[in-house]
């Protein structure tokens, strides 16, 4: 059996928190003005069920966050651990959350990554998405 088959993607509950925190800091995700705990607990309260864990057994090997709030839907915190990048994990992850979506109504998905993650974007031009020519901004409105 592939480790693909052996991965079981579920909803996150909250005694992923510490493992889901150890992945996306193995995989670059965590910046210091974000607290992933915060992120975590902000998206327990909005449509927590698209809070997705890609699961071995006890060990959380991937994430990903969905969000849609009646324009756009919002992919986050997609990670895989890097032993098991390349082997078709994120792209399941994504068509999970993508299903969630449509199923929402959601007629489009944007993303954010950064200009020099060119392995990232590579992988989301692979699966469908595209470069847009938009200028992303941001406002803080609470201090982590």
């Amino acid at each position: 059996m592939s480790d693909s088959e052996t991965i079981v993607i579920r909803p996150f509950n909250a005694a992923d928190t510490v493992a889901v925190v150890e992945l996306w800091r193995a995989c670059g995700l965590t910046r210091p003005q974000n607290d992933p705990h915060k992120d975590i607990a902000r998206k327990l309260q909005v449509n927590p069920e698209w809070f997705l864990v890609a699961a071995r057994g006890n060990e959380i090997v991937g994430t990903v966050m969905a969000g849609y709030e009646g324009h756009r839907g919002w992919i986050n915190y997609l990670g895989v651990a890097p032993a098991l990048q390349r082997g078709g994990l994120g792209r399941r992850l994504m068509t999970e959350a993508e299903a969630r979506l449509r199923a929402a109504g959601c007629p489009k998905i944007n993303l954010q990554v950064r200009p020099d993650n060119t392995v990232a974007i590579a992988f989301y031009e692979r699966i469908g998405f595209a470069v847009e020519g938009a200028i992303s901004l941001g406002k803080r409105l609470e201090r982590d």
